[in-house]
């Protein structure tokens, strides 16, 4: 493909605006075709000062526009399941954020839709794959030198939720991050899952069951737990110590500048996940682009959105029920055999 690839951004908020400007400034090799939104102000504004582009309130509308190629999917994840199969019906590839389709049924009709193409078309937005220091540890456990992981010790801390942020959210929401990262830096499934509650942070919401701490267990024998904690009040922080039978490694620490004045180190805290994976979303979309002009799919598969909306599902029972949940997968289709993980 010599032009640049046509890419319909569906949704306008807080993640679609993001894509849209990394699409225009940051990526290369790619252009913002068309754009969708149910508030069409909202959608009009996102894309203020760009040439060529079309908006629309229907997702339809935005995939039939002309020099769509692909398409990359910012909208709430209930609306997901529909334009992936929108997507697949007009044979586009497709980056999709997380989650996927929120619930495990909806998220294995978007997995056998694509495997009776017979061809992957959908590379689903678990941006963590794509940070430097996810990469170095990934590259680290893959190499050996530490011996067998025995266990992955994540913690993931918001500053505040959102409205209408629940319970069930701090799992197949916040967690479902850790969930695929989990599944990735291992090569491992998670097989059940348990979450322990402690006395909610006085600053949580009224009714918010938070923070939590989730235990998973693998089919290779490791341990995996995280802490999650939306309303800490101080920061977003992510990091992540696997601990091995030979060692250990831990990322997420302090990778910010530090200032050093008046007998004191400072160091700044990132605020939110736009900031502390920047840099992680721009190669994210710029190898799905790289990708797609080639007629190639590569990330997480359709099938690695199932697996975490599946585990996060069994997640949400045992908050629920208090005890430990087990996770029971369809059977795995050929089109997904050696590519997840």
């Amino acid at each position: 493909m010599s032009e640049p690839l046509g890419v319909a951004v569906l949704g306008a908020g807080h993640m679609g605006a993001d894509h849209i400007r990394r699409l225009d400034q940051v990526v290369s090799g790619a252009r913002v075709a068309a754009v969708a939104d149910p508030d069409s102000g909202r959608a009009k504004e996102a894309v203020a000062g760009l040439d060529g582009v079309s908006v629309h309130t229907e997702v339809g509308a935005a995939l039939a526009a002309p020099g769509v190629d692909a398409v990359l999917i910012a909208s709430p994840g209930p609306a997901h399941e529909e334009a992936l199969l929108a997507a697949f019906a007009r044979g586009l590839p497709v980056l999709c954020e997380k989650p996927m389709v929120p619930e495990s049924a909806g998220a294995l009709r978007v997995v056998e839709a694509e495997a009776r193409l017979g061809r992957r078309l959908a590379q689903i937005g678990f941006m963590r794959r794509y940070d430097a220091e996810y990469g170095r540890l990934k590259s680290l456990l893959d190499g050996g030198r530490l011996g067998r992981p025995l266990m992955l010790h994540c913690t993931h801390r918001n500053v505040a939720s959102p409205p209408g942020f629940t319970s069930a959210m701090l799992i197949d929401s916040s967690v479902s991050h850790e969930i695929d990262a989990a599944r990735w830096l291992l090569g491992q499934e998670l097989t059940a899952v348990s979450v322990f509650r402690p006395r909610p942070a006085s600053d949580a919401p009224q009714g918010l069951l938070d923070p939590q701490f989730v235990l998973f267990e693998t089919d290779g024998g490791a341990l995996v737990d995280v802490e999650v904690f939306v309303n800490c009040g101080f920061g977003y922080q992510v990091r992540c110590e696997a601990v091995c039978e030979a060692g250990s490694a831990r990322i997420g620490e302090e990778h910010t500048m530090a200032v050093t004045a008046g007998g004191a180190v400072a160091r700044d805290v990132p605020l939110d996940y736009l900031v502390r994976f920047a840099d992680a979303y721009d190669r994210e979309v710029q190898a799905w682009v790289d990708a797609t002009r080639r007629g190639q799919a590569t990330g997480a598969s359709a099938w690695d959105g199932y697996a975490a909306s599946l585990v996060a599902e069994a997640g949400v029972r045992a908050l629920e029920s208090g005890g430990r949940e087990t996770v029971e997968p369809a059977p795995r289709p050929d089109l997904y055999a050696g590519v997840s993980r």
